[in-house]
């Protein structure tokens, strides 16, 4: 036998035990920790849905009121741990020639609030804007506009959520670039309580959460002020405007009367 083939022999042997090393070695590892999800009492008998993407004669024959309890039943599954089994690489494929979303959903800027998942919402279902202060502009107003009059949306959701570093930062009047100008859109929520006899600074807790419900209300009150469009549709009752607030320890969305 010549070297080369001896060669190729003694590489060919080690590569098969290399390989066994492997293959026992993955074996030998255990499991990753799956943390334990605790649930409350008013979740925990909520099963888990398998959805797909809505046709424009389902989304027709919906009502804003239905639209809202989809919500607040998504986010009970949300709060469980049971989110909806979805095949997105399909629904991807299904949605790619249209969408007929449900809602349009104002969210703040920060990470932590998975909207989609807050509300157990699937591809094609939900619009969302998101900014830093959860406020609406001429550019939100415009997207809503389309979300709900162009493309059949029957809800719009303003979304504020508890330690929302954008209401400290309006409330403790920081300056810095264009984030000062940004924040000046929280300051109607905040003259609300002009006669509030507390401390003013983001460590009262209190006044944070006075704040940041105002400010979802402050922001109703400017899509309805300022988007005829919008008004005339809640009007005629064919979407309905609402506002909630995310709360960051528990996932619970509650929603504003």
């Amino acid at each position: 036998m010549n070297s080369l083939g001896l060669q190729g022999r003694v590489f060919g042997f080690l590569a098969a035990v290399f390989s066994v090393v492997l293959v026992i070695a993955g074996c030998a590892q255990t499991d990753p920790v799956v943390p334990e999800v605790v649930v409350t009492e008013s979740v925990d008998d909520v099963e888990p849905l398998v959805n797909r993407v809505l046709t424009q004669e389902e989304q027709n024959a919906l009502e804003p009121e239905t639209v809202l309890t989809m919500l607040q039943e998504g986010n009970q599954r949300f709060m469980a741990g049971n989110l909806t089994a979805r095949d997105h690489t399909e629904q991807v494929r299904d949605a790619a020639m249209g969408q007929f979303p449900k809602a349009v959903i104002l969210s703040c800027l920060d990470s932590r609030i998975p909207v989609e998942d807050v509300f157990d919402r699937g591809i094609g279902d939900i619009f969302v804007a998101r900014v830093a202060g959860n406020f609406a502009n001429t550019d939100i107003l415009g997207s809503m506009e389309f979300g709900c009059k162009v493309s059949g949306a029957k809800l719009v959701l303003v979304l504020g959520h508890e330690g929302c570093g954008a209401i400290a930062g309006a409330i403790d009047g920081v300056e810095l670039g264009n984030i000062t100008p940004m924040l000046a859109n929280i300051e109607p929520a905040m003259a609300y309580f002009g006669d509030y006899s507390g401390e003013k600074t983001s460590g009262n807790k209190a006044y944070m959460n006075m704040v940041t419900e105002q400010n979802v209300r402050c922001t109703i009150e400017y899509i309805q002020k300022n988007s005829p469009i919008l008004q005339t549709m809640e009007t005629e009752e064919k979407i309905k405007i609402v506002g909630g607030i995310y709360d960051m320890h528990t996932g619970e969305v509650r929603f504003l009367k």
